[in-house]
């Protein structure tokens, strides 16, 4: 078999829902996406995820045809760019990627040579690289905007033919039923129609300031509560992943009263971040729903965490 028969065989392998991610990281909703889902309507024309990262909630929802197009925006622009890639380009970011995977058996500070690159350049290439090798996939920044993460010692990252894998599949899916936004989560959706759906997954109030910045950029609180207002003027319904509890640790306030959305607990499962530190404090995200959604209360949520429209 050649190197091209290679990469076509793996390029056209069929993967499970779940397993189609491009972009591994410590924030992803990936194991959440199908109870996200779950609160959907039958029909949406087009979901938007302008807090994008992994777009974990659009990959499911694609894989599942439960919207026809899909927006995906972050204010992070070398994030979409690397989107760009994944979609349009899947052969160039594959061969480029496994050129700087292999480069770090043959350089001790290949690592920290690329994050300094990358921080110069805003290469998206650069970024999954950095993205996948550091530790836990669990992504830091400077007040600059730098990358700052180190590399995790432990293993060596995620391996060429994965990344050529999933971006084959992730561009079989989604292209030519995909839009692309780089900017403010406002600007994103200015578009979004009352039968369209809305799904936030925004930086959280209770990790965006401080020394341990795990966003390029924050999010203050009463810029996201405007926006809220705006789509329950508009009609628009939307699904916000915002704060929640670690252990005993609460992450942020409960949104006001005046959002007009049902306010939803989701058991998340172990911490990875409690994991990094040794301990196994269980997350609880909060989840706000537009009421437009029905989505009811809390212990009917949790009882019926997946429909069977999802697996039928």
């Amino acid at each position: 078999m050649t190197v091209d028969d290679f990469k076509y065989h793996i390029a056209t392998m069929t993967l499970s829902p779940l397993s189609i991610q491009p972009i591994p990281y410590q924030g992803s909703k990936r194991a959440l996406a199908p109870r996200i889902c779950s609160l959907f309507p039958d029909s949406v024309p087009t979901l938007y995820e302008p807090f994008a990262g992994s777009a974990a909630v659009t990959l499911f929802a694609a894989t599942h045809d439960l919207a026809d197009r899909f927006v995906i925006g972050d204010s992070y622009t070398p994030l979409i760019d690397l989107w760009a890639l994944i979609i349009d380009t899947p052969g160039e970011l594959s061969d480029r990627y496994a050129a700087l995977w292999h480069g770090q058996f043959e350089n001790p500070s290949h690592f920290n040579d690329v994050r300094a690159e990358f921080n110069e350049s805003s290469d998206p290439v650069l970024l999954l690289y950095l993205v996948a090798r550091c530790v836990k996939n669990a992504v830091r920044f400077n007040r600059r905007g730098h990358f700052t993460q180190s590399a995790d010692k432990r293993r060596t990252g995620m391996k060429p033919d994965r990344v050529t894998r999933t971006a084959h599949a992730v561009s079989r899916l989604l292209k030519g039923r995909v839009s692309l936004f780089r900017g403010d989560f406002r600007d994103c959706v200015q578009n979004a129609a009352a039968s369209d759906l809305i799904y936030m997954d925004p930086p959280y109030q209770g990790t965006t300031y401080g020394t341990d910045k795990r966003y390029a950029a924050g999010l203050e609180r009463e810029r996201l509560i405007d926006g809220l207002h705006n789509f329950d003027a508009r009609g628009v319904p939307y699904i916000l992943s915002y704060d929640g509890q670690m252990g005993e640790k609460i992450y942020g306030e409960p949104l006001p009263d005046t959002v007009d959305a049902d306010h939803l607990a989701l058991h998340a499962g172990r911490s990875s971040q409690a994991t990094i530190n040794g301990r196994s404090d269980e997350t609880i995200e909060s989840l706000y729903v537009s009421r437009s959604l029905n989505a009811g209360t809390a212990d009917i949520y949790k009882s019926r965490p997946v429909q069977d429209r999802l697996f039928a």
